[in-house]
């Protein structure tokens, strides 16, 4: 290793340390950080004989862990947050979203939206975001300003929106930003075909083919109500995901989000093709869309990473909140206490994550070399107390108002619970006004 500056090495100091890989939490461990990478990993009192001139961060009653990522999210739709709740999905789409989003949507509600998700993100653990929303590099430009690692989903949709006209215009759109976009180690790109219902077979080919000439991920929701199935079926006796297979869409690089209704054919193609699975349990439960079988597919060794879909069918874009829904929810699916225990759901907010997005030699666990993407959260509260298993208690007890600190590559973003950089109260106000113009037109 490199001499290291002491003046730019920083330890951190939990009472616990979960680091992912390897599995459990480590009690007296920590981190060394250096230029916003891992350098280090070990007991406190052997970090702090290697390192004694290092800047130390104790972090006394609290765990550290990897930051949550987020692999589903359209992060602008913040400011549509409870606009039109308690409505199965096409209603909730069809009569209130799609038509807010043609009055509205613009790169200034793009901005305001984004701005106001990654804050809330980030003050509740979330350190990156796959994102697919409209005006995409407007959204990207707000998480370089915020320091906010996130994968830029670029839309691919049929019908005409305010930011494309059809998805051949669409897929021309992206190609261009995508190849305009600076190169941020915080910044990565997918391709981002709507629904097999919004996208029909010749953007969808193309699609591929772009995202595979780049080396990107493709990003689609799929299998999310038994309505879509049901459609599908009806107009070419094929179920969605066949389909998409038929059309060369599915493999590895394929991350199918929520994935509700599958039956044997479903888990077999999923199967054959090793494509990633997002689940966003809380969307789909508000939706009324389904519950995902995680525990079949986790058996069958598909990657599935945690999502909280958008704030406008959640409502909140709290990981750990999900965590415990999808804890929680696969018991009840399977009749099985055993189901996703809680360092296997915790996975799937990390490292499973990171591995659906293909980032995993980055970030999803606190290992040397990787880059410094890590969160405090405290267990000195009475939900907490006391700790038998502090993975049991942060899966099942603890609320993101507990999350005390946040790192993104080794810069802190948040500090005792509030963030470093940026005017909460300002991102909210801004938010508010949004919402005076939406209520005021939209009915």
């Amino acid at each position: 290793m490199p001499a290291l500056s002491p003046a730019e090495l920083t330890l951190l100091l939990p009472d616990w340390l979960i680091p992912i890989q390897p599995t459990g939490a480590l009690a007296q461990h920590g981190i060394a950080i250096h230029q916003g990478r891992i350098v280090a990993r070990d007991r406190h009192e052997l970090l702090q004989q290697q390192f004694p001139a290092a800047r130390h961060i104790h972090l006394p009653g609290q765990a550290l862990l990897p930051g949550f990522i987020n692999v589903h999210t359209h992060a602008a739709m913040t400011l549509l947050r409870g606009l039109a709740d308690d409505l199965p999905l096409m209603v909730w789409l069809q009569e209130h979203i799609w038509p807010a989003e043609g009055r509205f949507v613009a790169p200034d509600f793009v901005q305001a939206g984004t701005r106001l998700a990654i804050a809330e993100m980030l003050r509740s653990g979330t350190t990156c975001f796959n994102d697919m929303y409209f005006f995409s590099s407007e959204a990207a430009q707000v998480a370089s300003d915020m320091g906010m690692r996130m994968v830029q989903g670029h839309v691919i949709i049929d019908f005409p929106t305010t930011y494309t006209r059809n998805a051949e215009d669409a897929l021309r759109v992206a190609a261009e930003k995508i190849a305009a976009a600076p190169r941020s180690p915080l910044l990565r790109h997918s391709i981002a075909p709507h629904a097999p219902y919004t996208v029909s077979d010749a953007p969808l080919r193309e699609a591929a083919q772009l995202a595979r000439e780049r080396g990107l991920l493709l990003h689609m929701h799929v299998h999310e109500t038994a309505g879509e199935v049901r459609d599908a079926v009806a107009r070419d006796d094929r179920r969605p995901l066949r389909r998409l297979h038929d059309l060369g869409l599915l493999g590895e690089d394929f991350l199918a989000i929520h994935m509700t209704q599958l039956d044997a054919s479903d888990l077999a193609i999923c199967k054959e093709t090793g494509l990633r699975i997002g689940h966003c349990p809380e969307s789909n439960l508000k939706l009324g869309s389904g519950i995902a079988p995680i525990a079949t597919l986790l058996e069958q060794g598909q990657i599935i990473g945690l999502g909280t879909d958008g704030a406008a069918s959640n409502n909140d874009l709290d990981m750990l909140g999900e965590l415990r829904t999808a804890a929680l929810l696969a018991k009840g699916r399977d009749g099985d206490p055993t189901a996703l225990p809680a360092q296997q759901a915790l996975h799937l907010a990390t490292l499973g994550a990171a591995q659906a997005l293909g980032w995993q030699d980055e970030i999803g666990s606190l290992e040397v070399g990787k880059s410094a993407d890590c969160i405090a959260v405290s267990f000195d509260h009475p939900a907490t107390t006391p700790v038998y298993d502090p993975i049991s208690q942060l899966v099942y007890c603890a609320s993101r108002d507990q999350i005390r600190a946040v790192w993104v590559a080794g810069v802190q973003k948040i500090d005792n619970g509030e963030a470093l950089a940026w005017d909460v109260q300002q991102l909210q106000r801004d938010a508010q006004d949004w919402a005076l113009r939406i209520r005021r037109e939209h009915s």
